[in-house]
């Protein structure tokens, strides 16, 4: 199961809110790439995808496709502000390193959690 930090709802609210997206939901993904080998993704959508499992977050849908949910088991979004600006960050206890800058990770033998 994936969550969100009540700091992460009230960020994606504003979001959708800004943009004017009200029956949108947050889009959870990983994919190849990054100075760690797999990196995060972060998108708006209104529609589900085959194969998607949909989670609901406080009000949020947060829709995560097959292949990211094996990375992401047991992970939580959180929304932190800094002197620099904010950004959502992702705590996840399958990623065995991550680059700096915390947008790419590697996970035990570059495999999915089982």
């Amino acid at each position: 199961m994936i969550t969100m930090t009540d700091e992460a709802i009230n960020q994606v609210h504003s979001l959708l809110q800004e943009k004017q997206l009200p029956d949108h939901g947050l889009r959870l993904f990983v994919q190849g790439g990054g100075c760690a080998g797999l990196q995060y993704g972060l998108a708006f959508e209104d529609t589900e995808r085959d194969e998607d499992t949909i989670l609901e977050c406080g009000d949020v849908r947060l829709y995560v496709d097959r292949f990211s949910a094996a990375y992401l088991e047991g992970a939580c979004i959180d929304y932190q502000e800094t002197l620099t600006g904010g950004g959502f960050r992702i705590d996840n206890p399958n990623a065995v390193a991550s680059c700096a800058c915390g947008s790419s990770f590697r996970t035990e033998g570059g495999q999915p959690a089982q």
